[in-house]
């Protein structure tokens, strides 16, 4: 059997729908049409990102654990600007250089400067990792916006369209099924267009929160590994 579903959508006069529309209606369709494709360029912009992150953190990883000296891995890091991994650890070795500076100058007098320079390099790579963090959540807030109100501006889009069609029936003094059909499905179209932006935008949202939090895990992990890759060769 061929479905119903598509037949009735190619059987919309969408047109009409738009000319029939109030104010109101017309503004939310509006609306949900706006944050539609904001969203959907959002969810490009943010997949691209992401991406982009993954590949440069892999190439990263990969580089640091066969090279053998930091400050061949600080130059090669330093191209790779997509990477939140490389950041990372750039920040982490930009504070190890200025400790050994630091400490070139300074007397033989160890443990209070040791624990004070572990303490600052693992402030540095804490605060690298939350930038890293921050700038990849950017605007991904706006598509779990999207995803929880578009539902409700298009329900209320179609109330405003059902109330709208039942005062043009209560003045016209007729209640046929043929007269009711036509305006109330047009009003239901905003609680459509409102699913349509909603469901990419939840979908979106839920799988780059769940993205960004692998990141996170993986920074730490990886600082934590740095900490201790530090402290065995030059903190001793």
């Amino acid at each position: 059997m061929i479905p119903h579903l598509p037949l009735a959508l190619a059987a919309m006069n969408y047109v009409e729908i738009i000319r029939d529309a109030s104010f109101i209606e017309l503004a939310v369709l509006l609306l949900l049409m706006g944050v539609s494709v904001a969203s959907w360029a959002l969810i490009a912009m943010k997949a691209s990102q992401l991406s982009r992150a993954r590949a440069q953190s892999l190439t990263f990883l990969d580089m640091f654990w066969k090279a053998s000296r930091l400050e061949a891995i600080y130059q090669s890091a330093q191209k790779l600007e997509g990477s939140p991994l490389s950041k990372v650890f750039c920040a982490g070795y930009e504070e190890l250089s200025k400790l050994a500076q630091t400490k070139e100058g300074a007397s033989e007098d160890a443990m209070s400067a040791k624990l004070g320079g572990i303490e600052n390099v693992e402030r540095a790579l804490n605060r690298a990792a939350t930038a890293q963090i921050t700038e990849l959540e950017a605007r991904v807030s706006f598509l779990g916006t999207v995803g929880a109100a578009s539902p409700f501006v298009g329900l209320f889009g179609t109330v405003i369209g059902i109330l709208s069609a039942f005062n043009e029936i209560a003045e016209k003094g007729n209640a046929t099924l043929a007269t009711v059909a036509a305006p109330v499905g047009n009003a239901l179209f905003a609680t459509a267009a409102g699913l349509f932006a909603a469901i990419p935008a939840v979908v979106a949202y839920n799988s780059f929160v769940s993205r960004i939090k692998v990141f996170d895990t993986e920074m730490s992990n990886f600082s934590a590994d740095f900490l201790n890759i530090i402290k065995r060769h030059f903190f001793r």
